[in-house]
Formats: C-alpha cells, sequence, structure tokens
C-alpha cells in the first residue's frame, strides 16, 4: 500500500474516540507521525482524561507508527499553542492540524441556557481558531526565513451547520461559523503553501448515537462507520492535496460530496419603497431555490 503521508507530522484533535481516532489510525497507518489530542471529557466536554488517546497511542505504537499524547484543552489559546509547539518539540517539524474536537449540548433555541450557548461555541469554534492561528503563525515564519511550506489545515463542519437542524441552534452557528473561517482563512494562507478545508462528517458515535442514527440496522450502522471518513481526511493531509483549498467535503459511508456554498439567487432592482418590497420579494422567492435539507437536498 502506496503511503500518502510518509514523514508528515500530524496533530489531530478530539482523537482519543469515534471520528478523531480514526483518524489518528489511519494517518500514522499512512506514515504520518501523529500528535493524538483528546481532553478525555464526556460528549457535553465535562471531565478529563488522558486513558483514551492513550489507547489510541498505544494502538500506533503497536501497528509500529510513532504518536504521542497531548491532554491540552484546544479552546484554552495558550494550551493550543503548547500543543502546536509539542509538535515541533518532539518530532521536529508540523505539518497538519486536523481541528476535530467537539461537544454536543443540544437544546431548542426558547430552552437553551446561555451556558450551553457559551460551551459549544467555545469548543467548536475557539477550538479551532486557536490551534490554526498558531499553526498558521508558524508556518507563516518558516516561509519569511525563506523556508518552502507545504501544510494543511483541516476543519469540522456539520450539516447541522452548513444545512440547518432544529434543536442545534448552538451546535449548528459554531458549524456555520467553522465553514466561513474555513473559505476566508483558505484564501489569507494560500499564499504560505497553506490549504484549509473542512469536512462535514456523517458518522455513528457517542455524540450521534441518541439522534436517531442508535437505532439504524446493522446495515446502516456499517455505513455509517468513522472509519469511511478518514479517507478523505488522509489524502488531504498529504501533498497530493495541494491545489484543493477553501472547500467543504460532505463524508460517510453513504456520500463524499463537495458542498456548495451560498451564492447570489433572484435578483431585482432595489427600491427606496418599503410599500413595493413585498412584490418584489415575491418575485425573488418564486424563482429561488429552497434552502437544503440536512441530506442536502431542496426541503419539499
Amino acid at each position: 500500500m502506496a503511503k500518502l503521508c510518509e514523514g508528515r507530522v500530524c496533530i489531530v484533535t478530539g482523537a482519543g474516540r469515534g471520528i478523531g481516532r480514526e483518524y489518528a489510525l489511519m494517518l500514522a497507518a499512512h506514515g504520518a507521525k501523529v500528535v493524538v489530542n483528546d481532553l478525555g471529557g464526556s460528549r457535553d466536554g465535562t471531565g478529563a482524561s488522558t486513558g483514551p488517546a492513550q489507547e489510541v497511542v498505544d494502538e500506533i505504537a503497536k501497528a509500529g507508527g510513532e504518536a504521542i499524547v497531548n491532554g491540552d484543552d484546544v479552546s484554552d489559546f495558550a494550551a493550543s499553542a503548547r500543543m502546536i509547539q509539542q509538535a515541533i518539540d518532539r518530532f521536529g517539524r508540523l505539518d497538519v492540524i486536523v481541528n476535530n474536537a467537539g461537544i454536543l449540548r443540544d437544546r431548542m433555541l426558547v430552552n437553551m441556557t446561555e451556558a450551553e450557548w457559551d460551551a459549544v461555541i467555545k469548543v467548536h469554534l475557539k477550538g479551532t481558531f486557536g490551534p490554526a492561528h498558531h499553526a498558521a503563525r508558524h508556518w507563516r515564519d518558516l516561509v519569511k526565513g525563506g523556508q518552502k511550506v507545504d501544510a494543511r489545515i483541516i476543519n469540522t463542519t456539520s450539516v447541522s451547520g452548513i444545512y440547518g437542524n432544529a434543536g442545534q441552534t448552538n451546535y449548528g452557528a459554531a458549524k456555520a461559523g467553522i465553514a466561513a473561517f474555513t473559505i476566508i482563512s483558505a484564501r489569507e494562507l494560500r499564499r504560505y503553501g497553506i490549504t484549509v478545508n473542512a469536512i462535514a462528517p456523517g458518522a455513528l458515535t457517542r455524540l450521534t448515537e441518541d439522534l436517531g442514527m442508535g437505532q439504524a440496522d446493522e446495515e446502516a450502522k456499517a455505513r455509517m462507520h468513522p472509519r469511511w471518513i478518514a479517507p478523505i481526511v488522509t489524502w488531504l493531509a498529504s501533498s497530493q492535496s495541494s491545489g484543493v483549498t477553501g472547500r467543504v467535503f460532505e463524508a460517510s459511508g453513504e456520500v463524499l460530496a463537495v458542498a456548495e456554498g451560498w451564492h447570489r439567487g433572484p435578483t431585482v432592482k432595489p427600491v427606496d419603497d418599503p410599500t413595493k418590497i413585498g412584490a418584489l420579494v415575491d418575485e425573488m422567492m418564486s424563482h429561488a431555490r429552497k434552502n437544503a435539507g440536512m441530506d442536502g437536498k431542496d426541503l419539499d
């Protein structure tokens, strides 16, 4: 088997379980040296343990790969800087950061608490910003020092964010923000040899088992195994993906697709009389494509 990531150094956040674990294992199988980051908390973000990350590191080592544990909280700006530096200190370089860590605190908007909103936004949005910021600064400084960089930032969005899912205003808002973050940072960082892409994964994990996926039949569960998402991440982490940046990929055992972002739809000539707006909106709406459902297709 050809190894796509031979010698590349990759950080995977939230890699102790589920999707992140599959990323770490496949990256290592393809020759990457992996920093396995995981706070080791519950699905709502409470608690901490290096146990899950250590289990992944042990599995990689048993297979002949190289990996180390990092237990930092990626939503802590200083801690995310330490994580980046740990990779560089241990392996001498950094090539890829996969921002995968996340939590869920689902609630309908009218019942959601401030704490539930803040916690989800912090882990997902700030937990993407911090590692990406520190890694990008490192790579930029290398370029300014005359070195060539072939680096990757791979973020995690969600169909809940790009299409919308009831009961997840906090999670969906964070994931939509990550999609926008991906597009904008890709435009900023291309000049330094850094690509930025995002994955909207679909998988049966401890975060999704009580969202309907846990009641699926065995065949459906097999299609929703997290291992189906790892190939696109492994390829994006490799040098082969240098021409792809600023894109969001949907990935599961049922689909691999490029999600197309907002585009300007039907347009009319603006007016300065609000009494005429209703008719203009009716005209635009009659030609506008409907918002997508969670399957990425037009809602009925």
